[in-house]
């Protein structure tokens, strides 16, 4: 019999967990972090706050800070590699990190997403980092991030989306995410649209994640650093993959990649404005194969393939994300493979186990 910790254990439980709180709010959080000594007290943190882009923000900054050499933590979510990618580590620290938290966590009921920050803001404490990078889940008031006092604030951009939690609008949306701001002396955004919603007594500066590590340092960073991420406009020979998940996400890709006739291989979450999301996807190719990552939240195949209809000349149903790759690629053209991040990570998942 294995112990508590032996590897793939702790990552079973995570996986377990439910990812949703049966009420939004910081309190199941704080309790966590409390019987873990409060471990976000010991390091100052960047947010990085947004609808698109934040995963590859938060690792730039982390590079660009380490090129600085300074000790960094990254947290960022979802993942599409593993678990681990969450926390920037290998597989046995993920584990490591998670059994730290198990106990308490187990007792209070928390949730995955508690479970996954709590496991984060911990390793960093271990590791004595100098500065940590947190992404935000959901939002930013009520999310399980903004458990640190920040002293720099990125916001990558705002679209809608989660509007039944964060509200209807653009500027709701924003506000939602720049709560998290309660103790910056510097927010950084890409434009002026939200200045509005900041505090007076913050700084605010313009641009992406470079002024954001050099807000935080207070001087220039004269490096050049190269992020990638599993899932974040993966370029191959005859296959394009992005998560790309609101309509917005998707005209950030298409401008970013050639201009052809792509057959697209798609899943796309429930939730999401799917409608607006196959107008804007009709745009890249004529051939639509309609799939269903294992995510319960995903639409399944079939009805996706019925929505897509009218936007795409061909469309067909493959329930099966490596049958629907499979099925893309055998059209003999470039494929797009984009919609969710879930279906990314069943990929990828399928090509670590050699099944692709």
């Amino acid at each position: 019999m294995r112990s508590a910790t032996s590897p793939t254990d702790a990552t079973a439980w995570v996986a377990s967990l439910s990812p949703w709180p049966e009420e939004f709010g910081l309190d199941g959080m704080r309790s966590l972090l409390a019987r873990l000594g409060d471990p976000q007290d010991a390091y100052p943190a960047i947010h990085v706050v947004g609808t698109n882009g934040k995963s590859t923000a938060t690792r730039a900054i982390a590079e660009l800070l380490r090129s600085e050499r300074l000790r960094v933590g990254a947290y960022t979510s979802p993942h599409v590699a593993g678990w681990h990618e969450r926390l920037d580590c290998d597989e046995a620290g993920f584990e490591r990190a998670v059994a730290r938290v198990r106990g308490p966590a187990q007792e209070l009921g928390s949730t995955q997403f508690e479970v996954l920050t709590a496991a984060a803001l911990r390793e960093f404490a271990e590791q004595g980092v100098d500065v940590a990078v947190v992404e935000a889940g959901l939002g930013g008031r009520l999310d399980a991030t903004n458990v640190v006092d920040a002293e720099v604030v990125l916001l990558t951009n705002v679209a809608l989306e989660h509007t039944e939690v964060l509200g209807e609008t653009h500027e709701e949306i924003a506000r939602e995410k720049l709560a998290v701001a309660h103790a910056a002396r510097v927010v950084v955004t890409s434009d002026n649209t939200y200045e509005k919603l900041v505090p007076r007594e913050v700084e605010i500066v313009h641009g992406g994640p470079r002024e954001a590590a050099e807000a935080f340092l207070g001087r220039k960073i004269e490096h050049e650093v190269d992020v990638s991420l599993a899932g974040r406009l993966e370029r191959r020979d005859d296959e394009i993959r992005d998560g790309a998940h609101t309509p917005e996400a998707v005209d950030w890709l298409l401008a970013r990649i050639p201009a052809r006739d792509y057959v697209l291989c798609v899943s796309i979450l429930r939730e999401k404005r799917v409608d607006e999301l196959l107008e804007r996807l009709g745009r890249a190719g004529s051939t639509f194969v309609a799939t269903s990552s294992t995510n319960p939240r995903a639409l399944p195949a079939k009805e996706l393939a019925a929505r897509a209809e009218p936007h795409f000349s061909e469309v067909i149903a493959v329930a099966d994300p490596g049958r629907a790759l499979a099925r893309a690629h055998s059209y003999g053209r470039t494929v797009l493979v984009t919609g969710s991040l879930y279906l990314l990570a069943d990929l990828h998942a399928r090509e670590e186990d050699g099944a692709l």
